[in-house]
């Protein structure tokens, strides 16, 4: 099991349940295909650098997960074909960005509190 993080930004004319909607439905794709979550962020509605389909913010959300290789293609394409996705990025995280990523967890938990 390789150790990834996706973001992915959708359509800011979405409602709320919309958008939950979607982000559970890729959730139950990943898990539905063995990838297990190490953590799920909400980052909300943001302003976006440049527009993108003509629109000038988007909903953001981050998914941290572990799962075989060849779960990521059919997952990718999931994000081609819904078009409430404007745009996604997958990456595979090292062990130096896996500990980046412990930390920074680590340091908004001590936020929220």
């Amino acid at each position: 099991m390789n150790h990834y993080e996706t973001v992915f930004i959708l359509n800011p004319v979405l409602s709320e349940a919309q958008v939950k909607e979607t982000v559970s439905k890729f959730e139950d794709y990943l898990t539905a295909k063995g990838a297990s979550f190490v953590s799920k962020e909400d980052w909300g509605l943001k302003k976006l650098a440049y527009e993108i389909q003509n629109k000038k913010s988007g909903f953001y959300t981050l998914f941290e997960f572990n799962a075989p290789a060849d779960v990521l293609i059919g997952f990718e394409t999931e994000f081609r074909r819904d078009e409430r996705v404007m745009r996604f990025l997958t990456v595979s995280l090292d062990k130096h960005a896996i500990s980046w990523a412990e930390r920074r967890r680590e340091k908004l938990k001590s936020k929220a509190n």
